[in-house]
């Protein structure tokens, strides 16, 4: 079996070397910088033969024994908290810097701040962030004479003395305080606005339990659900649908829990036997059906439950057919459908009856150049979100009433963006306005909420993220650049830079980003988890699912790569991030390398960039690199990469296909290596098995002892398997957190502080710390 390394946050730094880097004499002296005479011994993991057989070929995993499921193993535990101790003594020497650079970043933020409020039946739901607190408070208001006061853009919750007070519903600080870490990725309020389902996680791993509550005295209504996922939906006021997953965490079964009964006594409404599909669960905007789809990584197939009669279980919307996959929407009398296939690689939007779901009706056509990616259904208009030239539209349609027939979709008005590069996302909009609310973001535009008027075509914006320190948005510049790949294609670039402090001829550190695989923009909470289990399972209990980490030949560049697994967005559109700015104020480039396996440019640029063309990718973030070079944003010896999630898979090829350039990286969407010529193919640019008895940069790796989609282990194993073949004296340090989950810790402020440590790293590596400073 392939051996796939997956670690929630890889740093790899190469120091720029004249000679050795075994030598001291090569090593620049620097306040910040580690050095070997005074590092403790690092960590020696023992070596335990572990054997493992595919299509003839042997592999060995000497270290398969850091892997303990319960995470209680003394010996495993101690051997971690070797590690961290280790790092902890490498990096003392920084500790000051890395207090001062957290402070600088926490300081950027409106601690005491509340979210857009967004309107729901009679109230106003919003949560509050208060100041020096790691959590949020779940809110709301009562709407002042609701009945008599429409949606407009230019709605405002009031806030006055004599205006309906604040409710906090639930406020996360007060249950935090039992657990080292704690999450919640669902509140979902009930039709009748009495009560609130939320699906709360404590250990980190992604597996929830959903308490209902009392929204007014905030007690508990019944036991709570356990062992399921966060997919839960109000059927009505006393009934919920949600999902759980079997022993490999596939979501496989969706439930019907009437409030009062046991557990053990819900019904069990779908169970999807195939374990290469996993199911979710969705409401509909106009609150009356529930769907239920099932999908793999090309087919995808819908049931759909009537809210106001759930024990009647599911109807099939859409059947399983191979190659075919559908989403789903209502208004009204009918259902909307977004279908994609081979033949209409970009997808269609079709419509269809409620009580006759067999006949369709197309109203958006399947387009070569564009792409439907989602929409928002209300009640008299429909928003369309698309992709065109790389770049996300949004077009609204004004729908002909509810009992007049549906023909195609003509004259949608655009919405128009002012970035020439930036991120759209829809946001909770209420199903019987005309008001459209989504988030903007652009590499220099702090995250915006805007409300739009699709009959006027006014767009209001609603909240623009409050950066403090001095921002000023007018000293970023972004651009759009084009690379040529190795085979013509043209590939887009993002980039971002601090005009003033740049001067673009090549003596500029940058920071280049890429992804390129999966195609959708969605969490990935649950598609790597499932892939990276799925192995396992498959092709036998002992076979480690890890993705690879590669060859790093010696080189004379300086190099820093991030990568950080941390299952956001997969079309990698260019979004905002203010902690970024702690590079961009000391003159770095931020760039984004969009190449083929994601899905910015449509969908056959995914299907290009995957299985037996994933080549593709990595050739593309090689000529990404290159352009920037030959056009003077930087040089190889300032350059730095990072890949997130998937990304892995990018930075460990294309370190062993141009060392010249980079250096490290992880994996990502490989294909089945159950297959013969999927192994072979894998194995041709697989990184961890052509770990070689050579130098390398140093190196920093990050996990999560809990994380439930990247095991600890398997940065553990690739951090000791490295350590006994590497040759240099350079810095190879794991950090494993113990109270974290796949995303780092759960408070606000210690992923800060995280990202401070993080850039620490970087800026120590580039030797850009200054000698003890007391300030930045």
């Amino acid at each position: 079996m392939l051996r796939l390394f997956n670690s929630r946050s890889l740093l790899v730094t190469a120091l720029s070397l004249s000679a050795s880097l075994s030598s001291p004499k090569t090593l620049r002296s620097m306040s910040s910088s580690s050095s070997t005479d005074t590092m403790r011994s690092p960590p020696v993991a023992k070596k335990v033969e572990h054997r493992m057989e595919m299509f003839g070929d042997i592999r060995v995993d000497n270290y398969y024994w850091l892997r303990d499921d319960s995470r209680t193993s003394p010996e495993v535990l101690s051997y971690l908290q070797q590690e961290n101790a280790y790092t902890d003594s490498v990096l003392s020497g920084t500790k000051q810097f890395e207090d001062q650079l957290f402070k600088e970043i926490r300081g950027r933020i409106k601690e005491d701040d509340i979210s857009v409020p967004y309107r729901q039946g009679p109230y106003y739901y919003y949560t509050r962030n208060l100041e020096g607190k790691e959590y949020l408070q779940h809110c709301r208001r009562l709407i002042p004479n609701h009945d008599m006061t429409p949606c407009s853009v230019h709605d405002t919750m009031p806030t006055g003395p004599d205006d309906p007070p604040e409710h906090v519903i639930l406020d996360e600080n007060i249950k935090a305080q039992e657990h080292g870490f704690y999450s919640i990725q669902a509140f979902k309020v009930s039709p009748n606005h009495k009560l609130v389902a939320y699906a709360e996680d404590t250990k980190g791993d992604e597996i929830y339990t959903v308490h209902v509550i009392d929204v007014e005295i905030g007690a508990p209504v019944g036991k709570p659900l356990t062992c399921v996922t966060s997919d839960v939906e109000w059927a009505n006021d006393d009934t919920l649908v949600y999902i759980t997953m079997d022993e490999i965490l596939r979501p496989d079964k969706a439930w019907l829990h009437k409030l009062g009964t046991d557990q053990s006594s819900d019904i069990c409404l779908y169970h999807e036997k195939d374990d290469t599909f996993s199911i979710d669960l969705q409401k509909s905007e106009s609150q009356e059906f529930l769907f239920v789809g099932s999908e793999n990584k090309i087919t995808r197939f819908i049931f759909f439950i009537d809210a106001s009669k759930p024990e009647d279980g599911l109807k099939v919307l859409t059947p399983r057919v191979v190659g075919i996959a559908t989403w789903a929407k209502h208004r009204g009398n009918h259902f909307f459908i977004i279908r994609r296939s081979e033949e209409f690689f970009n997808s269609e939007l079709l419509a269809c009856p409620v009580d006759d779901v067999s006949v369709t009706t197309v109203l958006i056509p399947h387009r070569e150049r564009i792409k439907i990616q989602d929409t928002c259904l209300f009640a008299n208009h429909l928003a369309v979100y698309e992709r065109e030239n790389g770049l996300p539209k949004v077009i609204a349609y004004h729908l002909p009433a509810v009992d007049e027939p549906l023909a195609s979709l003509e004259d949608g008005r655009a919405i128009d963006f002012i970035d020439p590069v930036y991120s759209v996302d829809p946001a909770q909009s209420e199903f019987n306005s005309s008001i459209l609310r989504f988030s903007y973001s652009s590499l220099r535009m702090p995250d915006s909420v805007y409300d739009y008027d699709m009959n006027t075509g006014t767009s209001v914006v609603k909240k623009i993220e409050t950066v403090l320190g001095g921002f000023d948005v007018s000293e970023y510049v972004t651009e759009r650049k084009w690379a040529t790949a190795s085979d013509g294609t043209q590939v887009p670039i993002s980039i971002v830079y601090r005009k003033n402090l740049v001067n673009l001829d090549g003596s500029d550190p940058l920071l280049l980003y890429g992804y390129g695989s999966y195609e959708v923009i969605l969490e990935l909470n649950k598609l790597l988890l499932l892939a990276l289990k799925r192995y396992e399972v498959l092709i036998g209990k002992d076979v480690e699912t890890v993705l690879l980490l590669g060859a790093f030949a010696g080189s004379s560049c300086t190099l820093t790569l991030i990568c950080t697994l941390l299952f956001k967005i997969v079309c990698i559109d260019p979004w905002f991030k203010a902690s970024r700015l702690s590079l961009l104020d000391r003159g770095f480039i931020f760039s984004i390398a969009h190449i083929r396996g994601g899905g910015e440019m449509g969908r056959q640029w995914y299907e290009n960039g995957k299985y037996l063309k994933k080549m593709n990718t990595f050739t593309d973030f090689i000529a990404c690199a290159e352009y920037l070079i030959e056009q003077r944003y930087c040089s190889k010896e300032k350059l730095c990469i990072e890949g997130r999630s998937a990304g892995g898979l990018l930075m460990g090829s294309v370190l062993n296909m141009r060392p010249d350039l980079f250096k490290v990286a992880f994996a990502g969407e490989w294909g089945d290596p159950r297959k013969e010529e999927f192994y072979h193919y894998m194995k041709a640019y697989s990184p961890v098995d052509n770990i070689k008895a050579q130098n390398y940069p140093h190196i920093l790796v990050t996990a999560g002892l809990h994380d439930p989609r990247v095991m600890y282990s398997e940065p553990a194993k690739f951090v000791a398997k490295l350590r006994e073949t590497k040759t240099d004296n350079n810095m190879l340090l794991l950090k494993c957190e113990f109270g974290a989950g796949h995303s780092s810790k759960s408070g606000r402020f210690e992923k800060l502080q995280e990202q401070a440590f993080i850039y620490t790293f970087i800026l120590k590596a580039l030797d850009m710390i200054p000698e003890l400073s007391s300030s930045l």
